[in-house]
């Protein structure tokens, strides 16, 4: 007799329980939508590369105008190679703000037309430029709220 409950009590049952599977599938949903998240955002930051260097060959125009004409007054998207759509080959379209002093070259990310996929959440990318010191600074701001994005001031 006690042989046979020494052998119930030892013996263990091999398998998972259901809640622990619950759990398991829990934690392995929250580490997935965590790293999807992250991923999007990386996936994001990488389509920065295109703006920076149509930005870079925008601010390169830009001073080759102030040096040809003493001030940027008067500069055109045709001066410096862009336009305000949403091409088919792009995520951005560019624009231009300009003074006799400084210039800002940006960059609108496409939530709509442009090369798919389209963002989300739009936001601006751009380089306030001053042809006379040099001196530039890069922002990005999100277009609804206008809150900082990629940790550059908007």
């Amino acid at each position: 007799m006690f042989g046979a409950f020494r052998k119930i009590i030892t013996e263990k049952e091999h398998g998972f329980t259901l809640i622990e599977l619950i759990v398991v599938i829990i934690i392995v949903a929250v580490l997935a939508a965590v790293g999807l998240n992250q991923y999007a955002a990386i996936v994001e930051k990488s389509r920065l590369a295109e703006a920076k260097v149509r930005i870079g060959t925008m601010r390169q125009l830009a001073h080759e105008y102030y040096m040809n004409n003493g001030t940027l007054t008067g500069i055109t998207y045709v001066d410096l190679g862009v336009g305000d759509v949403c091409a088919a080959s792009g995520f951005y379209r560019y624009y231009l703000s300009a003074t006799s002093t400084f210039v800002q070259l940006l960059a609108y990310r496409c939530t709509t037309e442009g090369k798919a996929p389209n963002a989300s959440r739009g936001y601006v990318y751009y380089l306030q430029y001053y042809p006379g010191s040099g001196q530039s600074d890069w922002h990005c701001a999100y277009s609804d709220d206008g809150s900082s994005c990629f940790g550059l001031s908007p």
